[in-house]
């Protein structure tokens, strides 16, 4: 233990005293900006190096004066949850001028700022570099013409520049989700929420243009979430007479007693010939070819207002804090580095060689090259799907895709109501493509999910195998199916008929399952906890000084008090995994009391359900109520089962439509290879997995190989990623901790997809 704790790199190895960092946000805004630019300065305050903000983006830098300010911990107070750009943004044309520039140096001399973060697109970005290739020869300038000395040259010789991609078109390569993109989809998702209501009231179309000049992210995401019928993004023109082949596919659904049909246009999207598709030419062929009653909605900058999602702070938390780590451990060989998204690792890319990629993609567009573009972005057996455990936002999306994927596959699906206890009744019928129409945006478990195991009706579960003929099982749940499956695989040396290929993805608010990082249901939510923390800190404002006490659910788990604590800006968060007693409840209280002493209105301390059974809700917020008197009061809040229902987010709908598509794939894969003389038979530990997304990746592990990494008495896993953000989290709400910064990581080359040669 002692000699891994000597491995280990500590954040307070680090220091920035004596530097000075200045953060701006450029080109279009984007929600999150604010919660990076909050992590920028307040960890670079926690490491003693000065914070600047730089106001309305390169025009501040140029023109100097009020528009760089030193930033205080206070002044990026109540930021989190705010939309948009606090600091401003704007479009700089000096800047692209070498006058502009040498302006800049000038100001930037003049403070003695020398590190950088830059929050925008690759064009801002692509700014940041050549200002800082430029550097030495602006200064010798400066020297020259008398505006600085040499000194003053010598002492910020070096500019060190960071980049975090605000952009909600998620159009830049190197990262899988760039800031803004996931609050962007919220918004659209709310809208086509909103507008299927009325459609199916009216049995109309609709035509729904969303942001992407260049990128079709949004809307291809979009309509996923959605389920929408027809979807035109810019990177994949359709062929030459798309539009009869679109106007069938309508017919076709409108005769299967679809009410309504939704069709998604990037705003460049475009046909074969680069020729604009617009919805209003979209809205007449509906009209002219099918007599439909179509309407056409463009939602323009809406995608990009209103309160940042979860996800977007949590990102642009960790961004902002990679950003000040990466500025601290750079030197004058490092080139400048983009902190991007990778799975759910943050990383660090070279700037130029992510733009570069950026850059290929438009010029293969205009060139044509649809394919490049697209590669630049990245027998029939019975397969039965059932959900286990309490709902969770985002298993019907996951059920959805299982069954249409598992259909293409040529396979026969079965839907198996009520978990397992349903499937020991019989409570199994064939589910059919058009039946789960309309299932994404659906919260809850339309199939009917309950917690019952199948240890004690075993004999009962491989007699309804051998009736319904099943070849192949997906059970789609929390802790109770990881457990489930084990269950059975356990089984398999006492009952063939569960020598069958069988995957777990797991689904679960508490976000608790072995294996896997993230679990379909947790986004949304955080989402809700998030909300309604907002929503509590609002109901306050203009009142005196108050700290809410709010419990959140998850069991054993402090999944959802933490890491919904890092985006609501809590003060504190109490949980079964970070032991805790008296004297740390003092603790808290007397810190808090002193940060409400200075500027701070409000405090928050989220405590998870299960954290300690003596130190309850009601014990904490009388203490804080008693400690606090003079300085602040006190509020609490049990937010309960709100936290599971609703509709589930747009993350929650995509990851649920894509790992369930890729285990039906598993699946498909395991059933050839476990096919032998007219029977399946898998028996192996690779029969029987979890499909989970680990740091970068998405692993099918055997669950019999997870059970050494499970605490069964407390239903978690033993080792928690998450935990790593704890000091982050305390970081930010002005606590001196320690924080392992190894997997910080160096700088990394930028990895291309090469396409496949042909045999």
């Amino acid at each position: 233990m002692a000699k891994q704790q000597d491995t280990r790199k500590l954040f307070e190895d680090l220091s920035g005293a004596g530097k000075s960092i200045g953060v701006l946000t450029s080109g279009g805004d984007a929600q999150g900006m604010n919660a990076a630019v909050r992590a920028v300065v307040r960890m670079g305050i926690y490491v003693g190096a000065k914070v600047y903000f730089i106001h309305e983006g390169y025009q501040g830098m140029v023109d100097g004066g009020d528009n760089i300010e030193e930033a205080s911990w206070e002044s990026v107070s109540s930021m989190l949850q705010v939309g948009g750009t606090v600091i401003g943004s704007a479009r700089c044309k000096e800047f692209r001028s070498h006058e502009g520039r040498l302006k800049a140096a000038h100001q930037l001399v003049l403070r003695g700022i020398t590190n950088l973060c830059v929050i925008g697109g690759d064009g801002s970005l692509t700014g940041a570099n050549l200002f800082r290739e430029e550097w030495s020869g602006l200064l010798e300038e400066l020297v020259r013409q008398g505006l600085i000395d040499e000194e003053a040259a010598q002492n910020n010789s070096e500019l060190h520049i960071v980049g975090m991609v605000g952009s909600i078109d998620n159009d830049f390569c190197g990262t899988d989700m760039t800031i803004g993109t996931d609050s962007a989809l919220h918004r659209i998702i709310e809208v086509v929420d909103a507008i299927m209501t009325t459609a199916q009231s009216h049995q109309r179309t609709f035509v729904l243009e969303v942001m992407g000049r260049h990128c079709g992210y949004l809307a291809l995401v979009s309509a996923l979430a959605c389920g929408a019928d027809w979807v035109l993004i810019p990177e994949m023109p359709p062929e030459d007479g798309w539009e009869e082949h679109m106007c069938q596919k309508l017919s076709e659904n409108r005769a299967d007693k679809k009410r309504l049909n939704i069709i998604i246009v990037a705003e460049g999207a475009i046909d074969c010939h680069n020729k604009p598709i617009t919805t209003n030419h979209i809205k007449e062929l509906v009209v002219s070819c099918l007599g439909f009653d179509t309407r056409v909605t463009i939602l323009g900058h809406v995608q990009r207002g209103g309160t940042p999602s979860a996800f977007d702070r949590i990102l642009a938390s960790r961004m902002g804090v990679e950003a000040v780590l990466a500025l601290l451990e750079a030197s004058d060989s490092t080139p400048a580095c983009v902190v991007s998204l990778c799975g759910n690792q943050a990383v660090r890319l070279p700037l130029m060689e992510c733009v570069q990629m950026t850059q290929d993609v438009q010029k293969s567009m205009d060139e044509k090259n649809f394919e490049e573009a697209v590669r630049l972005r990245g027998s029939s057996f019975n397969v039965a799907v059932l959900n286990v455990g309490a709902p969770a936002a985002g298993m019907n999306a996951a059920v959805r895709s299982a069954v249409r994927v598992g259909i293409k596959e040529g396979h026969k699906m079965f839907a198996v109501n009520d978990g397992f206890e349903g499937f020991y009744k019989g409570q199994i019928k064939e589910i059919t493509w058009g039946d789960v129409a309309g299932w994404t945006g659906q919260g809850g478990s339309i199939l009917g999910t309950k917690r019952t195991l199948p240890a004690k009706h075993l004999d009962k579960i491989a007699e309804q195998i051998r009736i319904h003929n099943i070849n192949a099982l997906l059970v789609i749940g929390g802790f109770e199916a990881f457990e489930c499956l084990l269950q059975l695989y356990e089984a398999r040396t006492s009952h063939e008929d569960f020598c069958i290929p069988m995957c777990v993805l797991p689904a679960t608010i508490s976000n608790n399952v072995p294996g896997t990082d993230l679990s379909i249901g947790a986004d949304t939510s955080l989402n809700a906890i998030v909300e309604t923390c907002d929503r509590i800190k609002q109901s306050a404002s203009g009142t005196k000084r108050r700290v809410f006490i709010i419990e959140t659910m998850g069991g054993y788990c402090g999944y959802l008090a933490s890491v919904g604590g890092l985006a609501a800006g809590a003060d504190t968060v109490y949980i079964y995994e970070e032991p805790f007693d008296i004297r740390d409840l003092q603790s808290n209280v007397e810190h808090l009391t002193e940060k409400m002493k200075t500027g701070i209105q409000r405090g928050l301390v989220l405590r998870n359900e299960n954290s300690n059974e003596n130190f309850t809700t009601d014990f904490i917020y009388q203490l804080y109520s008693e400690e606090g008197k003079g300085v602040f009061d006190c509020r609490k809040n049990v937010l309960g089962h709100m936290q599971q229902g609703g509709a589930p987010s747009p993350f929650d709908r995509n990851f649920g439509t894509k790992i369930a598509a890729k285990a039906i794939q598993w699946i498909s894969r395991k059933l050839k290879e476990s096919y032998k003389n007219g029977k399946v038979f898998a028996n192996t530990e690779d029969t029987a997995c979890l499909l989970g997304m680990r740091r970068r990746t998405m692993a099918f592990q055997p669950v019999v190989q997870l059970k050494d990494e499970t605490d069964f008495a407390h239903r978690i896993p033993k080792e928690q990623w998450w935990l790593k953000l704890r000091p982050l989290m305390k970081i930010l709400a002005k606590y001196k901790t320690s924080y392992d910064v190894s997997d910080s990581g160096q700088l990394e080359p930028v990895t291309r997809v090469r396409p496949k040669k042909a045999d």
